[in-house]
């Protein structure tokens, strides 16, 4: 084969793309493409770093669940230490959030996710008196998203994959041919991990997209009085209005949980959402605000029906779809790469995944026959 030829061809070098060329490496020739000077610029770099088996719903729990034991004891290759560590969660509400939180709990029967009722005077310091209902989910965690990333890259570009900046793609010959900064590339394979960008890079592949969606998320980091408490859990708001959590140094990480239409481009905060993240802050507890120290957008992409989108596209067999992972790609990468490459590799599955029902994630269910 020549030196310039690839197996597979990867456009988007995030968590999504980066943990899919460390999982291929070691059964194929594989070229990871970005067109960012710096891979996980746009969504892996700005997450709000956490693993939990209820964020995203029951449509990506499994994947979540399936994505902990590796996360927590990664392969020797991957460094062989936790990207995990305990942080736990508190779902908040008010009399009037009785019913969200009910129905809350009824999607996760079942499951086997931990979802406890609990008091939450006394979890959160500072908590207003109306705020009087909480569930608890202990096995929430921190996810070390740096690491993870980094991890992933490094174990790829040992294992022979090769690092571009990708300039243009179009159909070739035989497979599909990517320019880069470093020359001209052949694949017989095109991976579309492009995140916000997935839909466009599927127009210009010339396969039809299906529905991508960006949507912009806001966050916050602010300087409290008093400080946050580092083992405070995660706290999410039963109506889903906003979420924050400790960080270095008694400061807060804070979102409006805004998902907000935008295109895909570097998303910037706008100051309407940080006024709105911190109102919604300060109807929930009574800490003083010192300083809005940073903040910060990123994009998170979602397909029509909110699953992600995992498959070769039925109409170009040569195009698979590694996609609209929305806010939940890096919780569930570990799994979501075992899929994409069982799938990619003709390979029976890794019996991490063999209960999870792959097909619910395949593009086809959008008509593309």
């Amino acid at each position: 084969m020549s030196s310039d030829r690839f197996d597979i061809a990867i456009v988007g070098a995030g968590i999504a793309g980066a943990s899919l060329a460390a999982f291929l490496a070691p059964h194929a020739r594989v070229l990871l493409l970005e067109a960012e000077e710096q891979p996980g610029y746009h969504a892996t770099g700005r997450s709000a770093a956490f693993w939990s088996e209820s964020y995203g719903g029951p449509g990506i729990q499994p994947l979540t669940t399936a994505s902990g034991p590796w996360l927590a004891s990664p392969p020797e290759a991957f460094g062989g230490t936790s990207f995990l560590k305990d942080r736990g969660e508190l779902f908040i509400g008010r009399e009037q959030d009785r019913p969200a939180l009910d129905a809350f709990m009824a999607s996760f029967a079942g499951t086997g996710v931990p979802l406890t009722w609990t008091d939450p005077r006394g979890v959160v310091p500072g908590l207003r008196p109306e705020w009087t209902l909480a569930v608890t989910e202990p096995t929430c965690m921190d996810i070390d998203v740096g690491a993870l990333h980094g991890q992933c890259l490094g174990v790829a570009r040992r294992g022979g994959v090769r690092v571009a900046t990708l300039a243009a793609l179009e159909r070739a010959r035989s497979g599909w041919r990517l320019e880069t900064r470093g020359g001209a590339f052949e694949a017989d394979l095109l991976v579309n991990a492009a995140g916000a960008w997935a839909d466009e890079v599927a127009r210009i592949a010339g396969v039809t997209p299906v529905g991508i969606r960006p949507y912009r998320r806001t966050m916050v980091q602010l300087r409290v009085d008093p400080p946050a408490p580092m083992d405070m859990p995660l706290i999410r708001d039963a109506s889903d209005q906003f979420y924050f959590k400790p960080e270095a140094g008694g400061r807060i990480w804070l979102s409006p949980h805004d998902e907000v239409p935008d295109d895909p481009r570097d998303a910037a905060p706008e100051e309407l959402d940080v006024a709105i993240a911190i109102d919604r802050f300060e109807q929930a507890v009574d800490w003083r605000i010192e300083a809005v120290e940073r903040k910060w957008a990123g994009l998170r992409s979602f397909a029509p029906d909110r699953l992600p989108v995992y498959g070769f596209d039925p109409r170009v067999t040569d195009f698979y779809w590694f996609a609209g992972q929305g806010g939940f790609g890096i919780q569930t990468a570990p799994a979501a790469a075992m899929i994409a490459s069982s799938q990619l590799l003709s390979m029976p599955p890794d019996p991490a995944i063999a209960g999870i029902e792959a097909e619910r994630y395949h593009p086809s269910r959008f008509g593309l026959t």
